[in-house]
């Protein structure tokens, strides 16, 4: 259980360019919840994630994860807890670092780690059986540098060591769009197969509408750091793009949508 209280961010504050990114968010999120998050660009989408993440301390607002009061918590601290996969398929690996040695990492997160060895044999063995879930022949690629590794690839990996040790919350930052249409879809395919076999709770954001109806069992709209739209169930199985379309248009005031909006 998330409860996500009226959680407030501007930035360049007290200056002529202050921007209101996040304003009074509130959002109750239950276990098992798969939320995905739409919105145009600037609404506040990102940053929201951000501020689960704790990438920058709230100027109001609490964040309460599993009964545990996190607002004040560092993003180191948070990463124990949750999972998160980037768009750009570089942020979530060591590009230095072998396969193996990058789930070694994950593997011990939220644990204290001493001088052992980094890889143990009881370890790769655990690692060949997660990584032959991708179909990606990764498996047998363990010594492999992840820098070597196409964009897909790291990505797969980047899911994989995000959800090694089940995270309480998994957070996606449009974590296909870097990636060319058949990937991306495999990326989704893999989401739903690791969000789904583990009972994660989950936030994506996406700018695809297909996407934002068709997965997860809500779909939340921010617009100008606010939510303005929140539903599930029957409303969200009924729902259509162009329904989603005619929203923003009446958000902005504008009969224009922008390409990203469109994207099937």
């Amino acid at each position: 259980m998330i409860s996500i209280s009226n959680i407030t961010k501007a930035f360049n504050r007290g200056d002529v360019n202050e921007v209101k990114a996040l304003n009074g968010v509130n959002l109750e999120v239950k276990d098992g919840d798969f939320i995905t998050i739409i919105g145009s660009n600037g609404a506040g989408k990102s940053t929201f994630l951000n501020a689960l993440a704790g990438t920058f301390p709230l100027d109001e607002g609490r964040i309460v994860l599993e009964n545990e009061d996190i607002t004040r918590w560092t993003e180191f601290r948070r990463a124990k807890l949750i999972g998160r996969v980037f768009q750009d398929p570089l942020l979530g690996t060591c590009a230095g670092a072998t396969i193996e040695q990058n789930l070694a990492m994950a593997i011990k997160r939220g644990q204290r780690r001493g001088l052992g060895l980094g890889v143990k044999k009881k370890d790769r063995l655990f690692f060949k059986e997660k990584l032959s879930v991708l179909k990606l022949g990764l498996e047998d690629r363990l010594k492999t540098l992840t820098g070597l590794l196409s964009g897909g690839q790291r990505q797969a990996l980047t899911m994989l060591m995000a959800t090694l040790v089940r995270p309480n919350l998994l957070l996606l930052d449009e974590h296909t769009a870097a990636l060319d249409p058949k990937t991306g879809g495999m990326i989704l395919d893999l989401t739903e197969e690791i969000v789904s076999s583990q009972n994660l709770t989950a936030l994506m954001v996406t700018h695809n509408m297909n996407q934002a109806i068709t997965m997860g069992n809500r779909l939340v709209m921010f617009h100008r750091g606010e939510i303005v739209m929140d539903i599930s169930g029957e409303e969200k199985k009924n729902l259509k793009v162009e329904d989603l379309l005619l929203r923003f248009s009446e958000l902005r005031g504008e009969a224009e949508i922008s390409d990203r909006m469109l994207l099937c």
